[in-house]
């Protein structure tokens, strides 16, 4: 994937769903994984010619396994974009003193809490995370299998009782677009220490999707156009423009 190719797709999202307006300040939520850090990248390049100016800084909780960010600092650094660690014991709640068998639903929203709170601590009014368009889809998947309904997360959340609002501009790439785009740019990526990693209900999904996609190549993008002409209540009149 180029530069060009990124940033048509960051760009159709946005102006598609409204996620960016005027002098927007922008917290990115940088796990330190690829598409965190091409959320970064792309929006470092998008806000140099975008029509509606905004503003950018990266924040990283750290639940405490003790990675090492120093290569996301390095990168963001090099990007010109200011970035924080929020240090955290979420690590030794979910799995020291909860022992949680299932940990990653707590640890995720103990980690979205905690972002969300940096984020409006440093008056950020918009939290943009790298959620891909096989995201949208592993979610879709989860809902369907597990809970029976039709369901996945929206590009753009809004809440009644804060000012902060979440984005998620990466609605239309690819996941394997994005692992092309890092290695052929170099992009260094923190390794996940996490016990839990790669071993979820998620990767299930995701591998099915794919066992899916085998037999039906147009799979993905059917299964997308169904969440965005559904009637979701997340993403019903969410749509600003046509295509």
């Amino acid at each position: 994937m180029k530069d060009q190719q990124l940033l048509k797709y960051l760009r159709k999202c946005i102006q598609e769903y409204d996620l960016i307006r005027e002098n927007d300040r922008i917290a990115v939520g940088i796990s330190g994984g690829k598409d965190s850090m091409i959320l970064a990248a792309g929006l470092s390049m998008l806000q140099k010619f975008y029509p509606k100016p905004f503003s950018i800084i990266g924040i990283t909780v750290d639940p405490g396994f003790h990675a090492d960010y120093s290569p996301a600092a390095a990168f963001l650094e090099k990007l010109g974009i200011p970035y924080f660690i929020e240090e955290t014991d979420i690590a030794e709640i979910v799995f020291d003193a909860r022992k949680e068998p299932h940990p990653c639903a707590l640890c995720s929203r103990m980690r979205r809490a905690a972002l969300t709170a940096a984020a409006e601590r440093e008056n950020c009014g918009v939290l943009a995370l790298g959620h891909h368009k096989d995201d949208y889809l592993s979610t879709l998947m989860l809902s369907l299998v597990f809970e029976g309904r039709f369901y996945t997360f929206a590009p753009l959340t809004e809440y009644d009782d804060r000012k902060i609002r979440i984005i998620r501009p990466l609605l239309y790439v690819p996941e394997g677009a994005i692992t092309s785009y890092v290695r052929e740019h170099n992009i260094p990526v923190v390794k996940n220490p996490c016990p839990a990693d790669r071993q979820t209900k998620r990767e299930e999904m995701s591998a099915l999707i794919r066992e899916l996609q085998s037999r039906y190549p147009e799979i993905k993008d059917r299964l997308l156009h169904a969440v965005e002409t559904s009637d979701i209540p997340d993403w019903k009149d969410l749509r600003k423009t046509d295509a």
